[in-house]
């Protein structure tokens, strides 16, 4: 290529790596040569000589959740775009699995960094990790101060869901999902945001429609709404879910009751997946920025990779916002 180019190897090899800058004549010559002889570059050759594997490993509790696989799809097209290879893995929430895929015995040793959404990790499981690869941490489980962690505001986009449902003048709404147990903090943030929204209101908060589910599957929000309609008294007539699976598992025991969804019970989700787009009454929702949780995930691997390797971890908020559809103020006339 330099031959052909008429320069020195060491400029082919500036305009390759984009090292320092080069003149856009020598540029446009070396690009000429390397589209006339094909050339492509060995990344692997390129990762081993600077001490790594040049693949990120993106691990989550199940893939079949549609927030992670839509999540994932971001991660690994802007990872792709950063010249590295994602390779995802699922925990099943197993607190075993979950250790093995970021200690240093583990396969972590495999990759360059590592992106976490925890489901049972405690904090003393993170005290003891012996620091493999960087590690940024996804969701609400687990703020150690000791990696990078990507999150929302649960606390504010559950208490913004909820006072939708309150300024519609609903009065009796439920909540589904809450999860009170040690590793349960993300819904424990949503309940707080369902009683702020309540407070806000000068409203007081009904216990007996907080309805806890173990996970936040379509048979989880199904069985929590029966339990709802069961109970003594008139059934809510509004519902808060702590995800989009949630919300659609309740709208179909609803409208098996024979209930109307919005007429006689008005449904908020949480996630903004796309079946709830399409669902019939579509989904209103809380709605994270997934490609910006994604962004500042690998923002913060790289930078980690690189001169930030020793600055204090960081958390940072990706923006989140309500989205209004049918299943809380019907089809527009």
């Amino acid at each position: 290529m330099a031959e052909l180019a008429g320069v020195s190897i060491r400029t082919v090899s500036n305009v390759v790596n984009g090292y320092v800058p080069v003149s856009d004549a020598k540029r446009e010559r070396v690009e000429a040569a390397v589209a006339a002889l094909g050339y492509r570059p060995n990344v692997a050759a390129r990762n081993l000589k600077a001490g790594r594997s040049g693949l990120i490993a993106l691990v989550v509790p199940e893939l079949d959740v549609p927030y992670f696989s839509e999540l994932a799809r971001f991660i690994v097209t802007f990872g792709r775009n950063l010249g590295f290879t994602v390779v995802v893995d699922q925990t099943d929430g197993d607190p075993d699995r979950e250790k093995e895929l970021m200690t240093r015995d583990g396969r972590a040793a495999m990759f360059d960094g590592i992106i976490l959404s925890p489901l049972a990790l405690s904090q003393a499981d993170l005290d003891q990790r012996e620091a493999a690869a960087p590690l940024v941490l996804l969701g609400e489980r687990i703020a150690d101060g000791n990696n990078d962690h990507v999150t929302i505001d649960n606390v504010a986009a559950a208490q913004e869901a909820t006072g939708h449902l309150i300024d519609l003048g609903r009065q009796r709404i439920a909540a589904i999902g809450d999860q009170p147990y040690e590793t349960g903090e993300t819904a424990q943030q949503r309940t707080r945001g369902y009683e702020l929204a309540h407070a806000a209101r000068g409203r007081a908060v009904d216990r007996s429609l907080i309805v806890p589910t173990r996970r936040f599957h379509f048979s989880d929000g199904s069985s929590a709404m029966t339990a709802l309609l069961e109970r003594p008294g008139p059934p809510p007539d509004a519902v808060f879910c702590y995800n989009d699976l949630l919300a659609i598992g309740a709208i179909r025991t609803l409208l098996a009751a024979g209930l109307r969804v919005p007429e006689d019970v008005a449904v908020v989700g949480f996630d903004d997946i796309e079946a709830g787009r399409y669902h019939t009454p579509s989904l209103t929702t809380i709605s994270p920025d997934k490609p910006e949780i994604a962004r500042l995930a690998l923002e913060r691997l790289v930078a980690r990779l690189g001169d930030q390797a020793r600055e204090p971890a960081e958390e940072l908020r990706a923006p989140h916002r309500l989205i209004v559809r049918e299943s809380t103020v019907g089809r527009p006339l």
